[in-house]
């Protein structure tokens, strides 16, 4: 059979198949090369692309929250009467402003005391004349002080038990008189349910036969005396509604007689010598807005506005 050379290749009937296939492959192998090149040239492209992306999202993520340098704690010094409200507020509060709440309870006598004393906190709140007298005092910041509640007193049982009639001034004084035992605020710690309840029963003419069967609550700022009740240690509780309703165990049985009542403003300030007065002005935003009304509604009190 005749044989051709071609190129250095013999061409016939093996030989040229072959050479073709060895061409062929090498061919192959230049085109796998080229595509790996690419594959990795677009791998990097595309990690480089999502490096940019990451670093824009958490740019936008950190430019749209707060700083933490900017994030503060407030230290509010508070009787009982908003404890309720606050801590039911202070999740909400702190995931849009990223300050933290620090509540510390005392009564009255004792928020007046240790504000004069120049104890560091950042906001101070309590009923009655409390933060008026310290803004005369020149010890809450002049303008800041606002009322944020209003609230009345009450009659708690514990749960489950009868409840009785105190829909009249008469039915209210026979409750009384028919009950085994009775806690209050001690009127001597400032607190204006223990001061106003003295007072009723004076009116009553019943105040030496209600002191036998009287518990005076002297610790009512961290024990309130619907807790008293709840456990079983007293009959009935006299208190600030909103500090009844907060409490397991304890009923509401309702309001005193509108004759006998009386409404406790509970207001708040921002202490002058406030480390965190432009956090504590945030929190009286927050605590005037139509969310905290709501809150402040279903702990018994009716939102006090400025």
């Amino acid at each position: 059979m005749d044989e051709m050379i071609v190129g250095g290749c013999r061409i016939g009937q093996e030989f040229c198949f072959a050479g073709t296939i060895r061409a062929r492959i090498v061919n192959v192998r230049e085109y796998g090369r080229n595509l790996g090149g690419n594959a990795m040239k677009l791998r990097r492209r595309r990690l480089l692309y999502l490096s940019w992306l990451a670093v824009t999202i958490n740019l936008t993520i950190a430019l749209a929250a707060p700083a933490r340098s900017d994030a503060a704690e407030i230290k509010v010094l508070t009787t009982r009467a908003m404890n309720h409200v606050l801590t039911e507020l202070a999740g909400a509060f702190e995931r849009t402003s990223e300050h933290k709440i620090t509540l510390f309870l005392a009564p009255p006598n004792e928020i007046s005391r240790r504000i004069v004393n120049d104890e560091i906190v950042d906001v101070a709140m309590s009923g009655g004349p409390v933060i008026e007298d310290l803004v005369q005092q020149g010890k809450i910041v002049p303008g800041s002080k606002l009322v944020l509640a209003r609230v009345g007193i009450g009659l708690a049982v514990r749960a489950g038990a009868a409840k009785p009639d105190i829909s009249s001034v008469e039915a209210f004084k026979h409750t009384l008189l028919a009950a085994k035992s009775i806690v209050y605020t001690d009127p001597a710690v400032g607190g204006t349910s223990g001061i106003h309840f003295a007072k009723v029963l004076d009116r009553l003419g019943i105040a030496q036969e209600m002191k036998a069967k009287s518990i005076l609550n002297a610790q009512a700022a961290i024990t309130p005396s619907a807790e008293i009740v709840a456990r079983g240690e007293a009959e009935l509780g006299i208190q600030l509604i909103s500090e009844i309703v907060s409490v397991p165990g304890a009923e509401l049985v309702g309001p005193l007689p509108a004759e006998l009542q009386a409404m406790t403003a509970l207001s708040a300030g921002i202490v002058t010598n406030a480390e965190e007065s432009g956090a504590a002005q945030a929190l009286f935003k927050f605590l005037t807005s139509p969310a905290a009304a709501e809150v402040i509604k279903k702990a018994g009190m009716e939102p006090g506005g400025s």
